[in-house]
């Protein structure tokens, strides 16, 4: 049964190195429904909403599977098909909050004739990795913060493009995809389904023209859109930053308004 990923349909050859990353296929850019867009995240609402109680439920599923790649070195089956099939749930969400597709993601796991896939392979899971999992992630987590929460902070402007112009420009298009696939395989590598750490922010090398399957696979980005990539990490470091002196501030006059203690008179 098709759950929008199949480790089964990889036909991908593996790269020199030996690693290979958790794929993800949206279709090139392309012309959307004005409304659509206009109306898109009241529309989502239904979907946040599952996204919210599925990723609830898969938090507790990868506790287990934690334990169980500890033992076995690898997921079981079972947990490896539930933990990917919620991911490209999330992911095909995702994909179209971002204003990448414009087509309804469907209420379902089996969505194979839907625009956005991603493609997973299970594979043996290095025992230590597992064991030292969230201290790897650390740093992964860190460039998905920063780099999620500054595409957020222009994402109202990315809306009233699509709204005026029926589509995303391509830089814009592209810098969104490698957000978007950069956010999957960290989700992906936090969920141990794959060994591989999230990488290639900034897209992939050049390939033949025969080698393209979809507008993120590869993903080939330009200058425009590395340059719109590097801008939303500043973002979200200037955003972080800004907040983290608003709450010392709050703080320091918190601090401030307290009175001395004053000891009674005797």
């Amino acid at each position: 049964m098709a759950t929008g990923w199949d480790p089964r349909t990889a036909t991908d050859p593996d790269p020199a190195d030996g690693e290979w990353l958790p794929v993800l296929d949206i279709p090139a850019a392309a012309r959307q429904r004005r409304w659509t867009v206009l109306l898109r995240w009241l529309l989502l609402l239904p979907q946040f909403v599952v996204v919210f109680l599925l990723s609830i439920a898969a938090f507790f599923v990868t506790i287990v599977g934690w334990f169980a790649a500890l033992f076995m070195g690898r997921l079981p089956d079972g947990i490896f098909s539930f933990l990917g099939s919620v991911l490209a749930y999330r992911t095909r969400v995702n994909a179209s909050s971002m204003l990448l597709v414009d087509r309804y993601p469907p209420f379902a796991f089996s969505a194979p004739d839907y625009p956005v896939q991603i493609e997973l392979r299970a594979t043996p899971l290095n025992r230590l990795a597992v064991l030292f999992r969230l201290i790897l992630m650390i740093p992964a987590a860190i460039i998905t913060n920063l780099v999620q929460a500054g595409w957020f902070s222009m994402s109202w402007v990315f809306w009233l493009i699509g709204v005026v112009l029926g589509r995303l420009p391509a830089p814009i298009y592209a810098a969104t995809s490698a957000v978007a696939r950069y956010g999957m395989r960290f989700t992906a590598y936090g969920m141990m389904l794959t060994p591989a750490y999230p990488k290639r922010l900034f897209g992939d090398e050049p390939v033949p023209p025969d080698a393209v399957r979809s507008g993120t696979r590869p993903l080939l980005m330009g200058t425009a859109a590395k340059i719109l990539v590097v801008l939303f990490l500043l973002l979200g470091l200037a955003g972080h930053i800004t907040s983290s002196t608003a709450n010392y501030t709050d703080e320091d006059k918190g601090t401030d308004h307290v009175a001395p203690a004053v000891a009674p008179d005797n």
